[in-house]
């Protein structure tokens, strides 16, 4: 998908010029914000939906009919996440008691992974499982091909017990429960984050993380403006938050503001919300209480940025860099905070289901169900750093959550947690939100042309759409 994104930014930043012409009519004021919604809840691990009660069981199959089914499992983990993968499904088929089989072919990216299943469709050979993006697998359900796992949810045979469907986040869930079906389950989930450095914090005079949109602005202006006070004048645009124009820090950002980008199945950048949250950005960087950074590790290391956003995945990263610097700093990881509430946008691929045979199907739901249990996600936690799809595997990995701080802190906010528009197109317009904002600071344009980069965001994504 990153292939196609350099004509979409060329197109994107002619649109905006051509909006930055003199005559450009003035913004409207953004309305106001009492409405937006609001997060008062304090963090917590242990977010949960169990699923609606359902009548519905899954085809009736004799378990002798499972011995000996070989399942083709497609997957685009990558690092850490495909060898432990492969190494569960060896388990998975050596230890199950139906003697199913099960073949894992890998991918190097998940867009790699569309097209391949997208030709596989065409052709009949499809594969029985996948873990893929959720926007993919709204595209494979508009062909008819995905199951919907309700029915295997609430199976009194096959099924999930009530108490492992509420040790699931409620946000992992809801990704996947699109019209009343559940059209997966969460394979893998990550999130943008903040980085923030609570030892420079407290000399800069803050005693406490910021949890409003005022509160970054007041620390991260302050990280610059004690730059200011030396006789170093290299460093004085650093300090606050490194620019991050990644689409998930981009609707984090968003939704912070109380914002988003779709209504339905149409895509809405130009909205009020959004507006404030752009008018906030530009604002940082306009006063220099944001800044770019080619090394944002090492930023952040070196006490050149008070703020970092980055992956979850990224916390190894961050800590090889502060020991590389020696910097022996107090940090932890924030979400992104708005006016009034804070987000925190998880992202990550789902096992879904492919139609064939009632047996083929139910092979690929035990093992998808296996995948799940506490014992595998306690080994997936441990392997990957990312987020426990199952909140009862927490007690099982007590020495790596002592062992770090920043991850349990992450994991501690998982109540804001928020998915991406359920839109099969988002796999390609949430490429225009990146590249609208990246357009934004590379050619630093006035606040008051922000409505019509918006405005363009709007266009492309329909035409994309």
């Amino acid at each position: 998908m990153r292939l196609t994104r350099l004509p979409a930014l060329l197109l994107l930043t002619a649109l905006i010029l051509a909006a930055c012409t003199p005559g450009s009519p003035a913004p409207t004021a953004p309305a106001a914000t009492q409405d937006l919604p609001t997060s008062t809840a304090g963090p917590s691990p242990t977010p949960t939906l169990t699923p609606s009660p359902t009548p519905l069981a899954a085809p009736v199959v004799n378990p002798a009919s499972l011995r000996g089914l070989t399942l083709q499992v497609w997957q685009a983990f990558g690092g850490p996440a495909a060898d432990l993968f492969t190494s569960q499904a060896a388990q998975f088929t050596a230890e199950n008691e139906w003697g199913i089989v099960v073949n894992s072919t890998g991918y190097g990216d998940y867009t790699s992974l569309f097209d391949a299943m997208n030709t596989a469709l065409d052709s009949g050979h499809a594969p029985d499982l996948l873990a893929a993006l959720p926007e993919q697998t709204l595209a494979w359900e508009a062909l008819g091909a995905v199951v919907d796992l309700k029915p295997y949810l609430g199976d009194p045979q096959w099924g999930l017990a009530a108490d492992a469907s509420a040790d699931i986040p409620s946000a992992f869930w809801a990704q996947d429960n699109v019209d009343g079906k559940q059209l997966g389950l969460p394979a893998q989930r990550s999130a943008r984050v903040i980085f923030y450095n609570q030892a420079w914090a407290q000399e800069l005079g803050f005693n406490s993380a910021p949890t409003t949109a005022d509160e970054f602005r007041q620390q991260a202006c302050a990280a610059n403006a004690s730059f200011l006070k030396d006789s170093d004048q290299t460093n004085d645009g650093k300090g606050g938050w490194v620019v991050d124009t990644a689409w998930q820090t981009d609707y984090s950002w968003l939704l912070a503001f109380g914002g988003g980008v779709a209504d339905g199945s149409a895509y809405t950048f130009r909205t009020d919300p959004n507006l404030a949250a752009l008018q906030f950005l530009k604002g940082l960087s306009d006063k220099h209480c944001a800044w770019p950074s080619e090394t944002p590790y090492d930023s952040f290391a070196s006490r050149t940025a008070l703020f970092v956003s980055a992956d979850l995945s990224e916390l190894p990263a961050e800590m090889d860099a502060l020991q590389r610097h020696k910097n022996v700093d107090q940090w932890t990881v924030i979400p992104f905070p708005g006016p009034q509430s804070r987000d925190l946008v998880t992202y990550g691929p789902s096992y879904t289901l492919l139609k064939s045979t009632p047996e083929k199907q139910l092979a690929a739901w035990l093992f998808t169900r296996w995948l799940l249990s506490p014992e595998s996600q306690s080994r997936w936690v441990e392997a990957t750093g990312l987020f426990p799809l199952r909140t009862s595997s927490l007690g099982m990995i007590g020495p790596y959550r002592a062992a770090d701080p920043q991850w349990e802190a992450a994991v501690g906010y998982l109540s804001l947690a928020q998915g991406v528009p359920q839109l099969a197109s988002w796999r390609k317009v949430r490429y225009v939100l990146e590249d609208g904002l990246t357009t934004l600071f590379q050619l630093n344009l006035p606040v008051a042309k922000l409505p019509s980069v918006l405005e363009q965001m709007d266009s492309m994504a329909q035409e994309l759409k």
